[in-house]
C-alpha cells in the first residue's frame, strides 16, 4: 500500500522515525503521511498536492479539525481486513489508514491512535513540512 516507506517508492522526503512528512508521488506531486513514534506509516492523504507546502496546509487543516474527526470504516475490496478513511466536505477521503487490518476493532483502535497523534503538539515535522 502507499506511504509504507519502502525503499523503491519515489522521493520520499523523511527526518526521523515519526512526524509527518512529504512523499513525493508520481507527476511529481506530493501526499503526506503520519508516522508513529515507532517509525510506522499510520496514515496518508488521499488527495495528491501540487507542493508540499498544499500538503503541509492540508494536514493543518485535519489536525485542526482532529476532535471532530470521523471514520468511515469500510471492508477492503480484494483480501481480507478493514481500513479506515476520513470523508472530506463532499465525501471524497482526505485521509486513510495506510494499511488494512485484520480485524475490525483493531481498525478503529487505529484510527484513534491517529487523531490522538494529530493533536500532539510537538509532532515532528519532515523537510518541507514545518509545523
Amino acid at each position: 500500500m502507499g506511504g509504507s516507506g519502502r525503499a523503491g517508492e519515489s522521493g520520499a522526503a523523511r527526518a526521523g522515525r515519526d512526524g509527518l512528512q512529504a512523499e513525493r508521488v508520481a507527476g511529481g506531486r506530493f501526499r503526506w503521511q503520519l508516522k508513529a513514534p515507532n517509525g510506522r506509516v499510520v496514515a496518508v492523504s488521499s488527495p495528491v498536492y501540487e507542493s508540499a507546502a498544499e500538503a503541509r496546509r492540508a494536514f493543518a487543516e485535519l489536525a485542526a479539525a482532529a476532535p471532530t474527526l470521523v471514520a468511515r470504516i469500510t471492508h477492503v475490496r480484494e483480501g481480507l481486513g478493514w481500513m479506515w478513511a476520513v470523508p472530506g466536505a463532499r465525501g471524497n477521503p482526505v485521509a486513510r489508514s495506510s494499511r488494512a487490518y485484520e480485524r475490525y476493532a483493531t481498525c478503529q483502535n487505529a484510527f484513534r491512535r491517529f487523531v490522538a497523534l494529530l493533536a500532539k503538539p510537538d509532532l515532528p515535522a519532515g523537510p518541507g513540512l514545518p509545523r
